[in-house]
């Protein structure tokens, strides 16, 4: 099953519409998990202990910071960059 995680400022919108369209999805938000504010690197790292890929708006620092975790060998479940 797929694991989500949610970032910080991702449109609620999306995430009720995830839950409506399937109520049993396994998604959680950062907020649920204690990491409200932590930075990207923290967020990348929380998401691939915990086997989620994360669903987040940012394109201007997150997609650094995944390559990063990539090009060090660090696991990574993925990243959906949603408009």
């Amino acid at each position: 099953m797929l694991r989500l995680l949610s970032d910080e400022n991702f449109n609620g919108e999306i995430v009720r519409g995830l839950f409506r369209a399937n109520p049993t999805i396994d998604l959680v938000r950062v907020q649920d998990v204690g990491l409200l504010a932590a930075d990207d690197p923290t967020i990348l790292a929380s998401a691939a202990e915990n086997g989620r890929v994360l669903l987040t708006h940012d394109n201007a620092t997150m997609p650094a910071f995944a390559h990063d975790r990539v090009s060090a060998g660090q696991p990574m479940p993925g990243r959906v960059h949603c408009q």
